[in-house]
């Protein structure tokens, strides 16, 4: 009879055993060479095949996980079961046919996802056209005497960055810390600006008189410029990082935009109207005259009044330290204007204001018809708006 050894059996049991990994249903094969090796070892410091003797068919190894994708803007899966996607849709009282998925694109700016067919820059685009042509028709309509200046100042009082940007905020609509796949569909995605980082500048500016020794004039801004007179430059990639109000207006012009592929043309309209147009506007603050008097004297020569004369109203306290004058802007037996001053002088060039005001801010009604409402089933024939000669050249 054999004689058995216990000591060689404990330093098997004690000895520490390989760790097993995770396996999953794979064919393997080994090399040929290694089926023609040595007869098996029952010894406890064989390890079996070495990992240089298995080839893998699939070409991984056990326990290697898969390397997903990443995307840089939330699935389209995932805007339908995004509660504050759903709750800003019933906030705007939007049409069901404007579906979560374009609801959802609308808030990827071109700077978190450079992909077009999943960031808004497109709808941007066209909700800034449309926004710009319903601002502009209602400006033009309703005030048809600004000049081309306080037109501007007036359109980017409206539908500017910053308007859009409370616009925005005031729906409720709340940033993401960064961009990615795994953020709620619900909230503002772009690529932040961090502290410290200066504006991209784009290279140079499409107008072709970009040279130092042009003048940049009014009429030249009508014409090469964007819709508030500023420059477009060139050369600049969308993947930048950008200012948080230039991603809120980005947003809200998509809206507009997805509203008029969605719903047409009369609820993008009623949408600008009821969230942008709505709000109030002093016109009057927007005026700043360098020479009131002379321009004043001006506009009546082209207009064919008699030429302006100062009147002084009432005053009082002439010979005290503090002394007001109440001055009236006359043409023929018409008054323009009135304005009061400590001085004579002041009063008059108060007057002058006045009157350049009151005819510049001329309008027909706040319920003036504009081009686009001819475009509604059954619109009364149209009736022209009326056209002015345009501001004063001095």
């Amino acid at each position: 009879m054999k004689r058995l050894r216990i000591e060689r059996w404990s330093g098997q049991l004690l000895q520490q055993q390989p760790r097993r990994t995770p396996s999953r249903p794979c064919c393997l094969r080994q090399k040929q060479a290694a089926l023609y090796a040595s007869s098996t070892r029952f010894s406890s410091t064989h390890a079996g095949a070495s990992s240089e003797d298995l080839i893998f068919e699939d070409g991984e190894e056990f326990g290697q996980q898969e390397q997903q994708t990443r995307y840089n803007s939330p699935p389209l899966e995932a805007a339908s079961s995004s509660s504050k996607l759903a709750a800003l849709h019933a906030r705007l009282g939007l049409s069901p046919n404007l579906p979560l998925q374009t609801m959802a694109r609308t808030l990827v700016d071109a700077s978190a996802d450079s992909n077009l067919d999943f960031n808004n820059a497109s709808l941007a685009q066209l909700g800034g056209s449309i926004m710009s042509y319903h601002v502009s028709e209602w400006l033009l309509c309703t005030y048809p005497r600004l000049p081309m200046t306080i037109l501007f100042a007036a359109a980017y009082a409206y539908s500017g960055p910053k308007t859009l940007q409370l616009v925005g905020k005031e729906w409720g609509v709340e940033t993401a810390a960064a961009p990615g796949e795994e953020v709620d569909p619900g909230f503002l995605q772009f690529s932040k600006m961090q502290p410290g980082q200066g504006l991209p500048n784009g290279v140079g500016s499409v107008r072709p008189d970009r040279h130092g020794f042009y003048r940049r004039g009014m009429s030249s801004r009508v014409v090469y410029d964007d819709e508030f007179g500023d420059t477009i430059s060139k050369g600049h990639e969308e993947n930048l990082p950008l200012p948080t109000e230039h991603a809120y207006a980005n947003f809200v012009k998509a809206v507009v935009g997805s509203i008029y592929l969605h719903s047409g043309s009369a609820a993008a309209k009623a949408f600008v109207k009821a969230h942008i147009l709505s709000r109030h506007l002093q016109i009057a603050t927007l005026f700043q005259f360098k020479e009131p008097v002379r321009e004043l004297s001006r506009l009546c020569a082209r207009e064919g009044f008699e030429y302006p004369v100062a009147r002084i109203l009432s005053e009082t306290g002439r010979a005290s330290r503090h002394p007001v004058y109440v001055v009236g802007i006359f043409s023929g037996k018409d008054k323009l204007g009135e304005g009061q001053g400590p001085s004579m002088q002041e009063a008059r060039t108060r007057a002058c204001v006045h009157a350049l005001k009151a005819w510049y801010l001329y309008s027909p009604g706040s319920d003036v018809r504009v081009p686009s409402d001819m475009e509604l089933r059954g619109a009364r024939e149209w009736e022209a708006v009326h056209i002015d000669m345009g501001e004063v050249i001095h």
